[in-house]
């Protein structure tokens, strides 16, 4: 079957991560195109949100890979769900991030099987969680991520076809501050404001950001107070921290807890909350050598880029396995209902990709 025809069926499910019923049937039907070539469903079951599920391959002494993707999408049911295609562009929820990218992988593996007839030191993880975090996906990832010694994941090729060496990490935090109240007009000099408190600590995490090394804090939202004639009892800030380094996120959780500890406004009680979502994925020596290496198995240079969003090749990266991303389409308006992906990219991405598979089934390396 035309994997256009393939990409339709998926992309035709509303997999919205809440939508747990649809996130399965979208994983039912990867299931049934893997198992087929050999594949070994382990399925790691959820109620509230879909299942994950490893695919695995049999093992030998050789190198072992990885395939890492999500079978969730970000519209909830009854918006875009429709798949269209024309001359040079197929649209749909997912075309791009990340069924279509699913799809490569996918492809590349039925080539390559017709040609071995048997697939080894391979497996591919399918989770369903990761457009809201991967809050609970990523502990299985993170465990699973030491038996291998390279991970290619399927997110969204570059525009001019790069491959991903470097995703920013991510954290979200909330600042709590406590105050007194008292009123505004009778007893103002009672009052403790919690939310003068936060405009200090907006201004000390603000300066924070160094735009030139790629480090943003940004304060998204500010709740406080009871009324315009009540000093603030309580205030809180919900904020967010972007890295390119490791360094830079050990600077900014200590500057963290300095902002939170520190009392601008006599007699108000701050508290912090929240965790790194995803750790940085830092461009490193091994991810050169082994883009080298594929260079020299596909005969053609492999441009990189690094991003600020971030992807589960995040929490494969932190776990220290040589990690490539962006091996799916290319693709733009992800997130939105223009979605689309270039279709000559996925004959790229699936021949690139069958090339490299091929040369590691053949000789048990990269």
């Amino acid at each position: 079957m035309n994997y256009f025809e393939d990409l339709k069926h998926l992309v035709e499910v509303n997999s919205y991560t809440k939508n747990s019923a649809g996130v399965n049937e979208v994983n039912s039907l990867m299931t049934s195109w893997l198992v087929s070539l050999g594949f070994s469903e382990n399925s790691h079951e959820r109620g509230h949100i879909g299942n994950h599920t490893l695919y695995t391959s049999p093992k030998t002494s050789l190198q072992k890979i990885l395939f890492l993707g999500h079978n969730d999408t970000v519209f909830a049911e009854g918006v875009f769900e429709s798949y269209s295609e024309d001359e040079e562009w197929v649209y749909g929820a997912g075309v791009c991030d990340m069924k279509g990218g699913n799809l490569v992988a996918l492809e590349a593996l039925r080539r390559v099987f017709s040609q071995t007839k048997k697939i080894e030191n391979i497996d591919f993880l399918l989770v369903s969680d990761e457009e809201t975090g991967s809050d609970d996906s990523k502990l299985l990832t993170s465990k699973i991520a030491s038996n291998y010694d390279y991970c290619f994941v399927f997110e969204a090729a570059g525009k001019n076809l790069e491959v991903v060496t470097g995703r920013k990490g991510v954290g979200t935090y909330t600042i709590t501050i406590d105050g007194k109240a008292s009123h505004a007009g009778t007893s103002y000099d009672k009052g403790i404001n919690s939310n003068l408190e936060a405009s200090y600590k907006l201004q000390e995490l603000t300066k924070l950001t160094d735009l030139k090394i790629g480090t943003t804090v940004n304060v998204g939202k500010i709740e406080g107070g009871i009324g315009a004639n009540t000093i603030s009892p309580k205030c809180t800030m919900l904020l967010e921290i972007r890295y390119t380094k490791n360094s830079e996120r050990d600077r900014l959780l200590k500057a963290l807890n300095d902002i939170t500890k520190n009392s601008y406004v006599d007699g108000t009680v701050s508290t912090l909350s929240g965790l790194i979502q995803r750790d940085v994925m830092e461009p490193n020596e091994k991810q050169t050598a082994l883009i080298k290496s594929l260079e020299k198995i596909i005969g053609e240079s492999i441009q990189t880029e690094s991003r600020g969003g971030v992807s589960d090749a995040n929490i494969v990266a932190s776990s220290g396995v040589v990690t490539l991303d962006g091996f799916g389409p290319f693709g733009d308006g992800d997130h939105t209902t223009n979605e689309r992906a270039l279709k000559s990219s996925f004959a790229q991405r699936i021949n690139m990709m069958e090339k490299i598979l091929l040369h590691h089934q053949k000789h048990g390396g990269l």
